[in-house]
């Protein structure tokens, strides 16, 4: 089996755990590119990208740029069955933004960290607007 389809062997769950924090260590790397802030301020402004709410919107703004297997993954992802989601959030963004994540989980594992920074910046920009 090749290292990517040994990535995509991983269970959704795992996919999306490590992609949470590829994710996440992404936006505070470009927000603190932005600006040298206090650390509450940077907190402030790195919810607003990691919430679910932006992510799934982000999944429409991507998704065709997404190779077919990357969105094999990415439905695996969405398609899994949680009823689990935060009350803040509906159910059907809480999954496209899980899907969004088992996306980052399955390139960190391939370790292709060009194509992880390609789909950021399809995501947020360069950072330099």
């Amino acid at each position: 089996m090749s290292e990517n389809g040994a990535a995509a062997g991983y269970s959704v769950p795992a996919l999306a755990f490590l992609g949470d924090s590829v994710y996440e260590q992404l936006v505070r790397e470009m927000l603190v590119r932005r600006a040298n802030m206090p650390a509450q301020a940077l907190n402030r402004e790195k919810v607003k990208y990691v919430c679910c709410e932006y992510q799934s919107a982000a999944v429409e703004r991507i998704y065709e740029t997404l190779t077919e297997r990357e969105q094999e993954i990415y439905r695996r992802g969405r398609n899994r069955d949680s009823s689990a989601h935060p009350k803040h959030s509906k159910a059907m963004e809480y999954r496209r933004a899980t899907g969004l994540e088992c996306v980052f989980g399955y390139l960190k594992l391939c370790g292709d960290e060009e194509r992880i920074r390609e789909i950021f910046e399809g995501i947020v920009g360069t950072g330099e607007e």
